[in-house]
């Protein structure tokens, strides 16, 4: 688990804590499509993101789900941050985008790094930011670009995650992250293909404008 930690965050945090990392946080994975963390839940512990990706969704009062962002390797999400603080429960539901490996943070640990280690605070802090920032880019992609746009940016969004202009995904599935119909999506992507802009497959869509 060292090892892959090392990968992930040692750009990003000293030896030192790394080490405590690894001492005081275990492993946990997950599958493709499984839940992580779901609406309502307490938050003991805090992720941090070895491997693998996860999209982060809320829900309205008629459990339709919207996708807010995307984590990738090195991350962590800020809202999570603020569960574990406030000792709250989650607003969001996070969902393994592809295979996923965590290691899961104790709360108890956030205070005593934050003041011990400045690429802790550092860390968290940024972390806040860009999740506000991509939030704030959600917000103005619904506010500013038409439906077209709006799936042409979440399938850009999914192939850069993943580090593959093929992005696997129905077009119910579409339908569903960007709380819409998926006659809608389907129309919309046929569309897009005879634009040359994406490539369509059974369950797969090739992105061709990046």
């Amino acid at each position: 688990m060292f090892e892959e930690l090392k990968e992930a965050y040692h750009f990003v945090f000293e030896k030192e804590l790394l080490e405590e990392i690894n001492k005081s946080g275990y492993l946990k994975e997950f599958k493709e499509g499984d839940v992580i963390i779901e609406i309502g839940d307490y938050l003991k512990s805090m992720p941090l993101l070895l491997s693998g990706a996860i999209k982060i969704l809320r829900e309205d009062q008629d459990g339709d789900e919207l996708l807010l962002y995307f984590l990738e390797r090195g991350d962590t999400c800020a809202m999570t941050l603020s569960c574990c603080l406030g000792n709250t429960k989650s607003q969001i539901r996070a969902v393994a985008e592809r295979d996923t490996s965590l290691i899961m943070v104790p709360i108890q640990k956030m205070d005593e790094w934050t003041a011990k280690f400045k690429s802790w605070r550092y860390f968290v802090f940024e972390s806040y930011q860009m999740r506000l920032t991509e939030m704030l880019d959600t917000i103005d992609t619904i506010a500013f670009l038409n439906m077209d746009g709006r799936i042409l940016k979440y399938l850009q969004n999914k192939a850069k995650i993943n580090q593959d202009k093929k992005v696997n995904s129905t077009h119910q599935q579409i339908a569903y992250d960007l709380h819409t119909s998926r006659v809608m999506v389907s129309r919309i992507l046929k569309k897009m293909e005879i634009e040359n802009k994406i490539k369509l497959f059974r369950n797969q869509i090739e992105v061709l404008e990046l």
